[in-house]
């Protein structure tokens, strides 16, 4: 069959004209949204699994494995517990993954002096730069998140924070802009390393794919795509993602440092307190990173669409 036509079955045809910064941030921004409202459940599982053997958060209270943690959040503090912090993660994703995701092409383009094909280590060095760029502004946004997902809802147990922008008020109040921008170290070396082998792995992927003709640029291509890039983004990344959520949600005081979390998780738990949530943080950013790629894929096309009819008309 015509990759054309396989390409009309499932999804949209590729632009003619490659699409500006502008779609590519909305679109990025706006996928990464969708990605979030399917999978926050996964990720507030995996951060109560992460901060687990740090403190003790009831005395009855244990999670076993992602879904044991889900069932036992639904049981103890009822369903809406597993969105504690989607408004700051949905503030999160438009200020984040506009600028990592929307940024990269236009990054690599500049490093590579405007070739097209860009080496591994130009892939590399783009997906750093926008990881980076994005965590120092949007770092409050994850800092929010965090320690609402962190936070219990149940008689008895005390609640930090009653509202977003509350929670951004009090940090400001009582941390200062530094208890805002929490983290940001090994923040930063998180999403340098995420973003660089998520969006590496599914360009070069995706590249492969299309090179030796497996599949044409369409929805299969994007999701085999994705899933690959899940799963090689989890193993590289969750030793600094388990250090990242236990430094941002601690109260002042707790830790000296991001370096000074690491050390205390090795000493006290051992080396496989880095990989405590690793199946969640899986299941989360395999299922994440298909549903955002595929989105952002289709929403570049929709938008590339759009704004040809409306030029069309005009």
């Amino acid at each position: 069959m015509d990759s054309s036509v396989m390409g009309t079955m499932v999804g949209l045809k590729p632009s003619d004209v490659p699409p500006p910064l502008g779609v590519k941030m909305l679109s990025a921004g706006l996928a990464a949204c969708i990605a979030d409202l399917f999978t926050f459940p996964l990720d507030t599982a995996k951060v109560r699994l992460q901060i687990q053997g740090e403190k003790t958060l009831t005395k009855d209270i244990r999670y076993r494995g992602v879904f044991g943690t889900i069932s036992t959040m639904v049981r103890t503090e009822g369903p809406r517990s597993l969105y504690n912090g989607l408004v700051a993660g949905l503030h999160r994703q438009m200020c984040f993954a506009s600028v990592r995701i929307g940024f990269y092409d236009n990054v690599k383009s500049f490093y590579a002096g405007g070739k097209d094909n860009a080496g591994i280590g130009i892939c590399i060095l783009a997906g750093c730069t926008t990881g980076a760029m994005a965590v120092t502004f949007a770092q409050p946004t994850d800092v929010v998140k965090v320690r609402f997902q962190a936070q219990m809802n149940m008689e008895g147990v005390a609640r930090r924070y009653t509202g977003t922008m509350q929670a951004y008020k009090h940090i400001f109040q009582n941390e200062g802009l530094r208890g805002l921008w929490k983290g940001t170290l090994p923040n930063i070396t998180r999403n340098a390393l995420v973003n660089c082998t998520e969006l590496v792995t599914y360009d070069l992927i995706k590249q492969a794919i299309l090179k030796h003709k497996l599949l044409s640029d369409n929805l299969p291509c994007h999701f085999l795509s994705a899933f690959g890039a899940g799963f090689v983004t989890t193993v590289i990344a969750s030793p600094v993602d388990v250090v990242k959520t236990r430094y941002m949600n601690s109260p002042p005081g707790q830790y000296k440092s991001a370096i000074n979390c690491a050390w205390t998780m090795m000493t006290k738990e051992g080396p496989t307190a880095f990989y405590k949530g690793f199946v969640p943080s899986f299941l989360r950013l395999g299922s994440w990173n298909i549903v955002m790629f595929v989105s952002f894929e289709q929403l570049k096309r929709i938008m590339m669409v759009t704004k040809k009819n409306m030029e069309a008309a005009n």
